[in-house]
Formats: C-alpha cells, sequence, structure tokens
C-alpha cells in the first residue's frame, strides 16, 4: 500500500499517542503495546515502512533528535540533591557495573550469539543501556521505594550516552588491532572528540543556565530557546565526533537541572510533554521497519540463548558485583539486578553499528537487528508485567491503596484524615506550622510539619504511594500556586481544593476567579464551614450504593444537609465531588459525605455563607 508521508507520520503520531493512553487505561507497560502497533503497521501489514516513506535520511535523523531531546529530559530530573545517600552505590554500578555488563555481554555474544570478537565487542557495549524511556514509565507504575526508583532512573539516563561511547571505542579499537592500514590515533581523536562533547554540553548548560536567571529570555520563548540549544549542543558533538551528541545533551541536562532555577520547571513540563510524543512516534517507527526476516531471525536458538544469559547472568551479575560493599539489601540488590529493559536508545545505535559493521565486512553483524530487538521486546514484556509484583514480594513497593496528600491541618482535614485510616487508606497531612498539627498529637495519624513545595523539591517528602490531592490552607493563592506546582505529579482530576471563600467573596479577587483545577463540588463546602460542621458534630460517613440503593435512589432520600465529599471503591482509590467533575459511581461504590450527628431537622444548618469578615479573620489568625 502506498501512502503519503503525510499520511504516515499522522499515523504514526496517533498510534503512538492512542498506545500509551491504551496502556494508561489497562494499566500495561506502554512499550508493549506501541512494539505491538508498529508491526501491525509494518512487518505484518507492510502499511508504513518509514525509512522509505521519509527517506532513509531524514528518518535517521528524526530517530537521532528525538532519543537526544528523550535523554535531555530525563537528565533534567537528575538533581544530585536526589542521590545525598545513593551517591556512591549509582556511581558504583554506573561505571564499574557497566564495565562488567559490557564484558560479560561481549562474552555471551561470542559463545552464545556466535558473532565474531569486533561485533560481540560492539553489541555488548550497546546493550549496557537500560532505556530512560522504559524505565521511567515502569517506575511511574510500580511505586517503588524511593530508594530503588533512583537508582535505576539514574543509571538508566547517565548510561545511556555511555553505551554509545563505548561502541564507537570498540569498533575503532576493533580496526586498530585488525586493520594494518588504521593506527592507533585514531582512539586518540576520539578520546579527544568525548572531552570536547563534554566541554561543550558544559558551555552551552552554565550558558544556558546563566542566561534563564537573569531572565535574557522572554518568558513565552523560554522553552523554545532551550530546545533550540539543545539541538545545536547535540548537532555541534555530532559533527565534531560521531556518537558524542548524547553525552553532550547529557552532561547539559544535569547542569542545568543543578542550578536550581525557577523558570526550569516551566521548560521540564514542555520537554516532557514533547518527549511523550516522541517516545511514542520513535518506537513505532522503529518496529514498524523491522523486516519480517529479523522477526524469524529473533527464534534461533543462539539469540534466544543470548537474551537469556542477558537476563539471568549478565544483568545480575554486574550488578552484584558492582555493589558489594555499598548498603544495598540483599532484596535491592535482587530487584536491580532483575530490572533492566532496554528501548529506543538501544535499537537506533545497533541499527547504526549493524549498517557500519557489514560495510567493514562483518556480515555476522546483519543478525545485531534480530538479536536486539528480542533483547528490548523480552526485556520490557519480563520486566514491564514483573517489577510491581516483585518489587510487593520483596516489600519494596507499596502494596496497599492508593493514598492522599493533605496540604492543611485543620479539624476538618483530621476528621477526613481518621476516617481515611479506619479504611486503610493511606493518609498524610503536611503543613508548615507545628501548632497547626497539635491537633493531630497523639493520633495515628501521619503528618509532616515543612513547607511542601520546599520538602519535594529538595527530597526531603516522598510522595510515590499517594494518588491524590486536597488542598485546605485558609490562604487562597497559596492553595492554588500549590495546586499549579503539582498538577505535573498528579493528575489533573486528582487534585481538589476546598474554596476558602464563599462563591460571593470570591467574586472580588480575580486572582481567585480562574483556578486550574477542580475545587470541591458543594457550593456550601467552603473552608470555614466544613471546619464549624466538624466541630458540631459533623463526621464522615460511607454509605454503599447498591442494586436495593441505586445512585438516584441515594441523592433522592439523602439528608439535604449533608456534604457530598468523594466516592471511594472497594480497592480504595477514591474520587472527589468537584466544580468541574462529578464521579461516575458503580454497584458496591461508596458515596462518603459530611454527615449531621442527628437526623432531626432543626435548620440550623440551612445556611452555609463566608463573609468579609469572615475571610479577614482567616487571614489573621
Amino acid at each position: 500500500m502506498k501512502i503519503s508521508a503525510t499520511f504516515a507520520v499522522s499515523l504514526i503520531i496517533f498510534l503512538g499517542i492512542f498506545s500509551q493512553w491504551l496502556a494508561w487505561k489497562i494499566s500495561k507497560p506502554a512499550i508493549v503495546i506501541m512494539s505491538l502497533a508498529g508491526l501491525i503497521v509494518g512487518p505484518f501489514l507492510n502499511i508504513i515502512v518509514p525509512s522509505q516513506v521519509l527517506g532513509d535520511g531524514l528518518y535517521k535523523s528524526i530517530i537521532s533528535i528525538s532519543v537526544a531531546i528523550i535523554l535531555f529530559e530525563g537528565s533534567l530530573s537528575l538533581d544530585f540533591k536526589e542521590i545525598t545517600d545513593t551517591r556512591m552505590t549509582i556511581k558504583r554500578i554506573v561505571v564499574f557495573g557497566a564495565l562488567i555488563a559490557w564484558i560479560l555481554g561481549s562474552l555471551s555474544a561470542y559463545f552464545l550469539a556466535g558473532l565474531s570478537i569486533t561485533t560481540s565487542l560492539v553489541i555488548g557495549a550497546v546493550l549496557i543501556v537500560t532505556g530512560p524511556t522504559v524505565i521511567i514509565a515502569l517506575l511511574r507504575q510500580a511505586k517503588l521505594d524511593a530508594k530503588v526508583s533512583t537508582i535505576l532512573k539514574w543509571e538508566g539516563i547517565l548510561v545511556d550516552p555511555m553505551g554509545a561511547i563505548l561502541a564507537v571505542l570498540s569498533f575503532e579499537a576493533a580496526k586498530v588491532l585488525t586493520s594494518p592500514n588504521v593506527n592507533a590515533g585514531i582512539l586518540v581523536q576520539f578520546g579527544i572528540g568525548v572531552v570536547i562533547a563534554a566541554i561543550i554540553g558544559g558551555l552551552v548548560g552554565v550558558g544556558t543556565g546563566k542566561a534563564l536567571q537573569k531572565d535574557y529570555f522572554p518568558e513565552y520563548l523560554k522553552s523554545a530557546i532551550v530546545l533550540c540549544l539543545v539541538l545545536g549542543t547535540f548537532s555541534l558533538s555530532e559533527f565534531i565526533t560521531h556518537e558524542t551528541g548524547l553525552l553532550a545533551v547529557t552532561v547539559m541536562g544535569v547542569i542545568l537541572a543543578n542550578m536550581h532555577i525557577s523558570s526550569i520547571e516551566q521548560v521540564m513540563h514542555f520537554n516532557e510533554n514533547i518527549s511523550v510524543i516522541l517516545t511514542s512516534s520513535v518506537f513505532i517507527m522503529l518496529t514498524a521497519s523491522l523486516s519480517r526476516t529479523v522477526l524469524v531471525d529473533i527464534f534461533q536458538l543462539k539469540i534466544i540463548l543470548f537474551v537469556l544469559s542477558m537476563l539471568f547472568i549478565v544483568r545480575p551479575l554486574s550488578i552484584w558485583l558492582s555493589t558489594i560493599g555499598t548498603d544495598l539489601s540483599l532484596k535491592e540488590k535482587t530487584l536491580i539486578g532483575w530490572i533492566a529493559p532496554r528501548g529506543i536508545v538501544a535499537l537506533t545505535v545497533t541499527g547504526y553499528f549493524s549498517h557500519l559493521l557489514v560495510e567493514e565486512g562483518y556480515q555476522d553483524a546483519e543478525l545485531l537487528l534480530a538479536l536486539t530487538f528480542a533483547l528490548v521486546i523480552v526485556t520490557v514484556v519480563a520486566h514491564g508485567f514483573s517489577i510491581q509484583p516483585l518489587a510487593k514480594k520483596l516489600g519494596l513497593a507499596h502494596d496497599g491503596k492508593p493514598g492522599v496528600v493533605i496540604v492543611g491541618s485543620n479539624p476538618f482535614t483530621v476528621a477526613m484524615a481518621k476516617f481515611l485510616n479506619t479504611w486503610d487508606i493511606p493518609s498524610l497531612i503536611v503543613d508548615y506550622s507545628g501548632k497547626n498539627l497539635e491537633n493531630v498529637i497523639n493520633t495515628d495519624i501521619e503528618t509532616y510539619q515543612g513547607e511542601i513545595l520546599y520538602e519535594v523539591a529538595n527530597y526531603n517528602l516522598d510522595l510515590v504511594i499517594y494518588k491524590k490531592m486536597l488542598l485546605n490552607t485558609p490562604i487562597p493563592l497559596y492553595n492554588i500556586l500549590v495546586s499549579n506546582e503539582f498538577v505535573g505529579k498528579f493528575e489533573h482530576s486528582s487534585i481538589c481544593i476546598i474554596n476558602v471563600l464563599g462563591d460571593k467573596v470570591r467574586s472580588d479577587f480575580k486572582e481567585l476567579q480562574n483556578i486550574g483545577v477542580p475545587r470541591l463540588g458543594d457550593y456550601r463546602a467552603t473552608y470555614l464551614s466544613l471546619i464549624r460542621l466538624v466541630e458540631d458534630g459533623y463526621d464522615f460517613t460511607a454509605t454503599q450504593i447498591t442494586e436495593d440503593l441505586t445512585e438516584e435512589e441515594y441523592y433522592r432520600v439523602m439528608d439535604y444537609r449533608r456534604i457530598n465529599i468523594f466516592t471511594m471503591t472497594e480497592t480504595g482509590d477514591i474520587e472527589f465531588f468537584t466544580t468541574e467533575h462529578k464521579p461516575r459511581i458503580s454497584s458496591g461504590d461508596y458515596i462518603v459525605s459530611l454527615t449531621p450527628p442527628s437526623p432531626d431537622d432543626t435548620g440550623q444548618h440551612l445556611e452555609f455563607t463566608t463573609s468579609r469578615a469572615d475571610f479577614n479573620t482567616i487571614q489573621n489568625s
């Protein structure tokens, strides 16, 4: 089927994003679904062959630039403050672990896959990478302990450029040893190129950071300019020495991450959105580019043996040997030694070197793409489906119901936290005031005293087990500020703000008229009114929706003084009633409401109003 380049690109992007959405919907690894989608439109139905539709040169350029942007986006999250306790472990895994993995992987390729020494050394280097695009996606769904999650994330991002550089070094060294016309000067030249790439990345990173700090760029252009500088850094390094561009952009990203620039969050959000599109599209293109011959080659016994050795010998040994003497526990070493999915970078770099090696006369390199794809698919499926069960079995992941982080301590939030605890739903009350937290003393409620924006930014507060956020402080603008900061970490609909002011008072403040996240849905549910109701004896109650008591019947017979706060499934997942969204309720779910202490209706709670005097009292308290 002959299709236009425009249609092909549109279809690739659509399939990539649709695969991401479907993976989220069914809670499965996205890369598995993307691989299937690429294989269907590529070798199975032959609808798209990207290199033919786009042209070989453009196709390779798109892949290379995409990987550079993805790697830069990942490196922006590498703040050294995050690894205060794990720095030595990460250093050993990245340096010694990668070296051991290279040696063992090369031996496996030589003895099990039957490749030549040169081809084995190259593929052994390429396959030390552990795909940050895959790792980060897995970490989001696995809810691992912070320590293990941090180690896997840093390894995935830092080892990626090392794999490409080590592969080039292996190739050039092999040419020096096997060809009489090539001398050792080429290795020195490559080493100088690596140093230059690191310097370029460092200089551009520092320069970009200084420019952002001094506001040399207008706000609306910051993200676009940084993206252009990333592409320029990558291209310049590649022009000087091939396969050093990834190192340059990684260095640039790490430097920017550790300059702690206030406006870098905007750049990170922009790059994160771009990376989602690129990651999805690139993987569709790579899998669609595979031929049926490559897919058939995957089932060769020597490739199967090689893949098994990489999973059960190379990876575990490289982690266990490199972490001798560190503070990693047996369980942590076991999990880290198992999790090492390969992804886009491995396939991309393999595609480049297989061509190069074949041109140099190494015909066995034609097997590299099948070998790498087999490892990618097997590791993605095996690790994607096993990471959460294994982590839970080892006690290294949250094995309970998704939790709720509550910002602001007051009688209402304390009552809510107590209710959640009775249902074994984790809750955490965060407040900067020790005085506000006094009403939680001598309870089993988890609390944290500190400024949440600072504590999370400096990795003092781990929120991995929390899926929802409720903001209920007496300062409206602060609630909005926190919600804006966390909307990238939580889903938009998972954050709920308690309205401090009544709608009449709130309309006087233009800053509060357009709030980016939803507010609690009941117009009566303001900061003061909720506190007063709890003090008057109102309490949280859960009413189960059944065939006998349907949702419609509940709303018909409910006490009009009740305030519906959220719904709760039998698995403990909650969803707030908000101004933007009424939760979908199924039979067996619970509606949780703030309920009066007595069914007697005296009418005393009929009116819920907040005056400007109330607002002034709140602000002065």
